[in-house]
């Protein structure tokens, strides 16, 4: 399907996409390399991104996956956290020369975040400041995907102690890479303690972004996985793992500790 889809790309006339299980890259891989390494601009659609999987179990869920994508060269991985960021990326994809991108989209329901009109693509920024703190910013949030959900609800739970949290939500490293470093600073200012939340495993960009910019190891945590899934209703897994919004409270509050 994968080199299928690169062949109609090349031959032109049409804009290819085709999707399936999000692990199944490992199957897909060879020909999403070779649409990174060619310049092909095809469109890898890829669901069911995390434990959110659930009962389908740990030969199911993806948590290597996105690590591995954001680690080839020329490919926009686009992890949206609702139906407007997935417009936006998807809006993105369809206008890129020269870069696959890979949509990897969840399983799960999700809430409705950006309810407010903008007029720019937010998501062709790759990272963005969703919510502002109320109080005195002391920390930031960075998530993607399903998980900016769970940030908005630690934030919610770290402002009514008086912990003034901002919340980005970081569609696309790759994108957000590219921006300016004055743009890049303004998302991620040096100071506060930084919590990136993804359910999947830490390697492929996240240092990057908790370190980066300024950023301390002192200053740096991560909620997501360490080891490949298991198998339970979805809900029971992101428990079992620690993917949630209090765990996200406790990891900010024991870094400003």
């Amino acid at each position: 399907m994968a080199a299928a889809m690169n062949g109609m790309v090349l031959h032109g006339g049409l804009r290819a996409y085709g999707g399936t299980f999000f692990c199944f890259t490992d199957y897909a891989r060879p020909a999403m390399r070779l649409a990174a390494l060619s310049k092909i601009p095809t469109v890898f659609v890829m669901t069911h991104d995390s434990i959110g999987v659930g009962e389908d179990g740990p030969t199911h869920q993806p948590v290597e996956h996105l690590a591995i994508c954001r680690a080839t060269p020329n490919t926009y991985v686009f992890r949206p956290a609702d139906a407007v960021e997935t417009a936006e990326a998807w809006e993105v994809a369809l206008t890129a020369k020269e870069t696959p991108s890979v949509m990897t989209l969840t399983r799960q329901n999700l809430p409705t975040l950006r309810v407010e009109h903008k007029l720019n693509n937010l998501t062709a920024k790759g990272g963005y400041v969703l919510a502002e703190a109320d109080a005195k910013r002391q920390v930031i949030l960075i998530a993607t995907g399903s998980e900016v959900s769970l940030a908005m609800e630690a934030k919610a739970k770290l402002e009514a102690e008086g912990i003034g949290t901002r919340v980005v939500s970081m569609p696309c490293m790759e994108l957000f890479a590219q921006q300016d470093e004055a743009y890049r600073r303004k998302v991620l200012p040096a100071g506060p303690v930084r919590v990136g939340i993804e359910a999947a495993m830490r390697a492929g960009g996240w240092d990057r972004l908790l370190l980066g910019e300024r950023g301390s190891e002192k200053k740096a945590a991560f909620v997501g996985m360490d080891r490949f899934g298991a198998s339970a209703p979805a809900a029971e897994l992101f428990e079992k793992f620690g993917i949630t919004a209090d765990n996200t409270v406790a990891q900010a509050k024991a870094l400003l500790a």
